[in-house]
């Protein structure tokens, strides 16, 4: 597929690397969460060129892998630059995660995550996802089967666990990393939590205690200094960043949305609609890019009525030009 590979500015990752996932280098610390809906080839590959670390898929289920499913695989698209690239499946099915991780290896992807904190009802409840972490012994035989008949390294995302009086997140992480496991990212909430309540980074400190292996942590990390304190407080080796950098990519490059001015939203905005229109077609690119475009305008004050009108746009061309007029009042607003 060809697609524009202009882009308005570009991270330069350091020369030594933050950390390794067994062999494979990570050179930033901070990283794109994997994220249904949001994690596609077009954002993921503009926040990798603004500085994400690691490049996750959005989850695949493994059923879909094994029945050939063309939605599953589009998932599953990357391109070279964006290497080190982390492919994320799940199952409640030692089985099929095994035959499926198999199979996209021929792919040829840096790492393959294994899902386990999707709070969703209807994964986590037929013990998918979050469901995972009430079974150990699963998780175990998961973990040692991957680790021994793939030639990449397998990691984890993990939540706290179920709810309250369920989070067995210590013993989870120790089971993952004595049965293989090369990574680490753990979402500081519960099942239950969903995204709602305060993310608790005493836990993850708590499993940097625990294992030797990397670790990533997760949640109510919106601004740059939420980088550096998530850092200095759980000692983790990375940091993933999900809600927060679908308003702000350049949280990538250690830039704050208040940071970004408005010339540089457009460019980054068109760059990112003309990849969805190279990806998915001009129609359904166009309308699956109006959640990010409500997104990236929602520091400006635009009426409903703009609001409305670019957001029903279905046309890239129409679309672009009543996003630059809008964009543009803004521009004058602010140098009025």
């Amino acid at each position: 597929m060809a697609v524009d590979s202009n882009f308005p500015e570009q991270y330069n990752p350091k020369d030594d690397a933050s950390f390794y996932v067994g062999n494979v280098p990570v050179y930033n610390d901070v990283i794109l969460s994997p994220m249904d809906g949001y994690s596609d080839w077009p954002f993921r590959s503009i926040c990798h060129e603004l500085g994400s670390g690691m490049s996750y898929t959005e989850f695949v289920k493994a059923e879909d892998i094994l029945k050939n499913a063309k939605r599953a695989w589009e998932k599953l698209y990357f391109q070279p630059s964006e290497r080190p690239v982390v492919f994320q499946l799940y199952s409640d099915s030692p089985k099929d995660l095994v035959e499926a991780a198999q199979r996209v290896q021929e792919l040829e992807p840096d790492i393959i995550d294994i899902n386990m904190g999707c709070p969703t009802r209807s994964i986590s409840g037929r013990g998918a996802g979050a469901g995972l972490m009430r079974t150990p012994l699963k998780v175990a035989r998961i973990f040692r089967r991957l680790t021994d008949v793939l030639d990449v390294p397998v990691s984890a995302k993990i939540r706290l666990g179920w709810d309250d009086d369920c989070q067995p997140y210590r013993l989870i992480a120790k089971v993952i990393e004595e049965n293989g496991g090369a990574l680490l990212a753990v979402h500081g909430r519960t099942k239950k939590q969903g995204y709602i309540g305060k993310a608790n980074w005493d836990a993850i400190a708590e499993i940097r205690q625990v294992i030797s292996i990397p670790l990533i942590g997760n949640g109510d990390v919106r601004t740059v200094a939420d980088i550096e304190r998530m850092k200095a407080y759980t000692g983790c080796d990375g940091v993933m960043i999900g809600r927060g950098a679908i308003t702000n990519p350049w949280i990538f490059s250690r830039k704050d949305r208040g940071d970004v001015p408005p010339e540089q939203v457009r460019s980054l905005m068109r760059v990112h609609m003309e990849r969805n229109i190279a990806f998915y077609g001009e129609e359904r690119g166009v309308i699956l890019f109006r959640k990010n475009v409500a997104r990236y305008l929602s520091l400006y004050r635009l009426s409903r009525g703009e609001r409305k009108r670019l957001l029903s746009c279905t046309k890239g061309e129409e679309f672009l030009k009543l996003f630059d007029e809008l964009l543009q009042r803004v521009i004058n607003a602010e140098k009025s």
